[in-house]
């Protein structure tokens, strides 16, 4: 019989194997990044030199987000080897608008919409503000789409000339919609979701708590959802120069306007003036090369893209406005790009406030809130660096709610888009409680504890009381502090702030009526302001103090670089084709995964408006 290794031997056995594995595994990606890029490079074309009456094709792709999810080096590898959903960053959109208007070789801008997915009505309005600015340049915008829903249309009626596929339609429907309700299911399992909560309208619960929505909850979002579609419509009907109701009465009177043209969407578009023509590509094509110059090598008209446009504007030297991102849900610890981690964002805060170049902060918040403790990290931060002289500004995004509110309560001045859901001053706690189920499936659970509160959060026991009793402290004295530092912040009492608390959820324009925020404007505003309060001038430079790549993201990053991006329609066909999931099983499974996250830590007080800038729109 061979005798057993000794313990040496074994243990450089298991050294040298792990070894092994290791330089396996990196040859392996690096033999991966090294292959992609020599595709990309094999495809990439340096942009060309731009030309005069060049048109500015913005072909917005994906969700406009506030910032690529994950890394920005990442995100460009991923989405080149067909693994990531394409995005756009609301801010090149505007920056790219911006330059343009200001560029002599730049011509006009067209807008494609086939392939643009969420925004909220705040990013919206951004957007369409540039395209006023291009358009007060003297120079047309041009929107064309096969299909346009609520979101694209927003967009392209803000243009000089709307043209519809043919076969198109325009979907305008409302905003709103459904959402489940999971009491009696869970109650079917032998599960209960106990709820702590301070605020009559903190309604985020309720889907796990209720069948159905609490009278103070239907009222508060039909304020909500009524003061957004009042926006949407005076904004669309403003821009094409519609009279006042008239999208509403095409709503009300649509199936016999639908049947009179026989049931031609395209055809009711025209007639209905919302859009100013139909045309196909090649129709589009041949308008914009006679309106245009004419580029033979590639038999269209002369053109450039989003991302190689922006390759060719200048960078910005000197001082400048540095701008953190909180975009997501807040979570602890540190988090990538999506979502807001406490103690990474605090960080990147830090980082501003000991740049010397930078004199100024600008935090963009897209956040519907989270656990508490991590947005407060974050307010802590920015309050430490006001002390330390900077100036610090909030501009709010699509949504600001909750926890995304209490992060801006430590700032110089707040600035929120008229359609901002803002609010929700609120706080909950949620744990289930899952022994009835345990019983249901004669699972018995037994053990031994050193003091009562060792097991008081389990969830295969009943709820201790003395646990509820903590929680309900706890909740009540987070929901106390948001009080009191909402009113030192907006420099109210602490009973007008309860008035415009207990969870309830405004607009912009709301809250600004409430003195929530200081005043109404758009993101460029937040950064002029932060500018002027930092002593720049009017051509600033702005610097997104973001993560800095690591490990596989900047190794991708440096081997792809902006190649890249020549690749993505040639790669892209390689990708699976994405299932459908109906919008009925994606709202399950996100409110399942919010269940669990929230539940997760018994004692951590959640700020979350369980709200969606982007669901109130509509599907995509």
């Amino acid at each position: 019989m061979a005798s057993r290794p000794g313990l040496i031997r074994r243990f450089f056995g298991f050294f040298w194997r792990t070894i092994g594995f290791l330089r396996t595994l990196v040859l392996n990606l690096l033999f991966v990044a090294i292959v992609a890029a020599l595709v990309a490079a094999w495809f990439y074309e340096a942009a060309p030199e731009l030309e005069s009456d060049t048109a500015l094709v913005l072909d917005l792709a994906g969700p406009i987000v506030e910032q690529h999810t994950g890394s920005a080096a990442g995100f460009t590898a991923l989405q080149a080897l067909a693994e990531r959903e394409r995005e756009t960053q609301l801010r090149d959109v505007l920056t790219a608008l911006d330059a343009a208007a200001a560029d002599p070789k730049i011509g006009r801008v067209l807008l494609l919409f086939d392939d643009m997915g969420s925004a909220g009505l705040a990013t919206l309005r951004e957007i369409a503000d540039a395209i006023g600015r291009f358009r007060a340049s003297g120079k047309a915008v041009i929107a064309w789409g096969v299909a346009f829903d609520q979101r694209r249309y927003y967009l392209a009626a803000h243009a000089d000339q709307v043209l519809l596929h043919p076969f198109g339609g325009v979907v305008l429907r409302g905003f709103g919609g459904y959402r489940n309700y999971y009491r009696d299911a869970l109650e079917s399992i032998g599960v209960t979701v106990n709820v702590f909560k301070v605020g009559r309208y903190k309604s985020a619960a309720e889907p796990f708590s209720q069948n159905e929505p609490s009278e103070e909850a239907q009222r508060d979002e039909a304020a909500l959802l009524g003061d957004l579609w009042s926006q949407y419509l005076t904004a669309v009907e403003a821009a094409r120069r519609l009279p006042a109701g008239s999208i509403t009465r095409l709503i009300d009177e649509l199936p016999q306007r639908f049947a009179a043209v026989d049931g031609d969407p395209a055809k009711l578009a025209l007639q209905e003036k919302l859009v100013d023509g139909l045309q196909t590509r090649d129709e589009l094509r041949a308008m914009m090369i006679e309106k245009g110059t004419a580029d033979p090598k590639h038999k269209s008209f002369r053109q450039i893209g989003l991302a190689q446009y922006l390759a060719t504007l200048p960078e910005k030297e000197g001082d400048a406005v540095g701008v953190v991102v909180a975009s997501g849900e807040i979570l602890p610890g540190d988090q990538p790009q999506g979502l807001v981690g406490g103690r990474s964002t605090a960080e990147l805060i830090r980082r501003a406030r000991e740049d010397d170049s930078v004199k100024a902060v600008v935090l963009r918040v897209r956040s519907p809130g989270g656990v508490v403790f991590p947005g407060e990290q974050i307010r802590h931060e920015l309050e430490v660096t006001r002390k330390a002289g900077k100036p610090v500004v909030v501009s709010f995004g699509d949504v600001a709610a909750s926890g995304g509110y209490w992060v801006a309560l430590a700032a110089d001045e707040v600035i929120a888009d008229p359609a901002t859901i803002t609010g929700s001053i609120g706080v909950l706690a949620l744990l289930p409680s899952a022994d009835r189920a345990w019983e249901k499936l004669s699972l018995h659970t037994h053990g031994t504890t050193t003091t009562w509160l060792a097991g008081a959060f389990d969830p295969r026991r009943p709820l201790d009381p003395r646990a509820r009793e903590l929680l309900h402290s706890g909740v009540a004295h987070t929901y106390r502090e948001f009080v009191r530092r909402t009113a030192a912040a907006r420099n109210l009492t602490t009973e007008q702030v309860e008035e415009l608390a207990q969870g309830r959820v405004w607009t912009g324009r709301q809250a600004h009526e409430h003195k929530l925020v200081d005043r109404l404007g758009t993101y460029r505003e937040a950064l002029q302001a932060a500018a002027k309060r930092g002593g720049l001038g009017e051509d600033f430079r702005v610097a997104y103090i973001e993560r800095e790549p690591r490990g596989i993201d900047r190794l991708l990053g440096m081997l792809l670089g902006e190649a890249s991006l020549s690749a993505l329609p040639l790669l892209g066909p390689l990708a699976p084709a994405a299932g459908v999931v109906p919008d009925a099983l994606q709202s399950l499974g996100a409110d399942l995964r919010w269940l669990r996250s929230a539940a997760a830590d018994p004692l951590a007080a959640h700020s979350h408006c369980l709200c969606s800038a982007d669901a109130l729109l509509g599907p995509d």
